[in-house]
């Protein structure tokens, strides 16, 4: 087959791509420049896609002997994830860009691309498997080091998507044997830092960006009673759960901390109350999607497993499709889930799809507190 590697200069892309080329593929090799700044530097393991990184990535590809290219994707990436996030939290929600990233990006503009140039699939470092059912459909599965597991930020791909998609490192035990095997090859990454944080965020801190991005604009910060107890100067500056920065005056009548539990952006204004109030027993997507074959009988309420951020825990829960929308019930309440976050839902291993939530249902009435 001839495969688009897409080597973002770390090591887990770097030994996809020596895996695919070991195993006889016509491998060519891509950097994408997301970055409209091509010559920011990497700063210690903070941000991703910088100059540094690329010419990480031609090492990596001179190594393997393989082609290599940098494509340009800093306008679509700009259109499609930047401004995204930055409209998402002006309008109150919680978006996930590495989700926007993958969908939009990776495997929609680059898997296009790359179609049309002839390519049969893209290849990427995520650690995740793909596996056939007994009637030959692809099913993505996490990968088997559940530590490194990326099938959540994965769960948006659709089934024609899954059939140009290789992931490589989906049954590697551990992220140590990927870098002695990255050191063996002679590939330079074997110990570069893995990169965190949001990568058009280097400096990390998303309220002073956003605020800079986003401007100010005074707003109340309001109980759920709607008792005014302080201001703020831009309600996208805040995420629901969070607890320190809220510069209120006075504490709760019972001593205890509060936390942002709703964003109302109309309004501008935060709602706060105690941290028993961020519990949630159910959420509402409007827009979803099914990753390979939809299951049957999804009018009824079935049995599964949902994961809402990228590195929390899959939690027990039946969901159905209802009037078009997903309904996702938890069988225990879960705390500080925001409309805008992804619910992925998995049945044992296998991702069945994911929705965009769109709004929650609170476990404790305004009454209870």
């Amino acid at each position: 087959m001839k495969v688009l590697a897409a080597m973002s200069g770390g090591v887990d892309s770097a030994v996809a791509a020596a895996r695919a080329v070991e195993a006889g593929h016509e491998v060519v090799g891509v950097h994408l420049a997301l970055s409209r700044n091509s010559g920011t530097l990497r700063t210690g393991s903070r941000g991703c896609c910088t100059i540094e990184d690329s010419m990480d990535a031609q090492r990596a590809a001179n190594v393997l002997g393989i082609p290599f290219y940098v494509w340009d994707f800093s306008e679509r990436f700009k259109t499609d994830v930047v401004d995204d996030f930055i409209a998402e939290y002006q309008a109150g929600r919680t978006p996930n860009p590495c989700m926007r990233c993958n969908e939009r990006i990776k495997f929609a503009a680059l898997l296009e691309k790359a179609l049309a140039l002839g390519f049969d699939a893209v290849c990427t470092g995520h650690y995740a498997s793909l596996l056939t059912d007994a009637d030959g459909n692809l099913e993505l599965h996490r990968s088997d080091e559940l530590a490194k597991d990326q099938s959540y930020v994965l769960g948006v791909l659709t089934a024609d998507q899954l059939k140009h998609s290789m992931f490589p490192l989906g049954a590697t035990a551990s992220k140590d044997l990927i870098r002695a095997e990255a050191d063996a090859r002679g590939l330079a990454v074997a110990n570069k830092p893995d990169s965190y944080d949001i990568c058009f965020i280097p400096e990390g801190d998303t309220q002073d960006w956003l605020a800079e991005k986003a401007g100010k604009a005074e707003g109340e910060i309001v109980d759920r009673s709607g008792a005014v107890l302080g201001h703020h100067e831009g309600a996208h500056g805040f995420t629901v759960g969070q607890r320190k920065g809220l510069s209120i005056g006075r504490p709760a009548a019972d001593g205890r901390p509060r936390y942002v539990l709703e964003i109302r952006p109309k309004t501008n204004t935060v709602v706060v109350g105690p941290q028993a109030a961020l519990a949630i027993n159910e959420m509402v997507g409007n827009k979803f999607t099914w990753c390979g074959v939809a299951p049957s009988n999804v009018d009824e309420w079935m049995p599964v497993h949902v994961q809402v951020r990228a590195h929390g825990d899959a939690i027990e829960a039946e969901f159905r499709i209802h009037e078009s929308q997903m309904q996702i019930r938890v069988h225990e309440p879960i705390l500080g889930v925001a409309p805008g976050q992804t619910a992925v839902v998995y049945q044992g291993t296998r991702v069945l799809g994911q929705t965009t939530i769109d709004r929650t249902v609170s476990a404790i009435p305004v009454d209870a507190e």
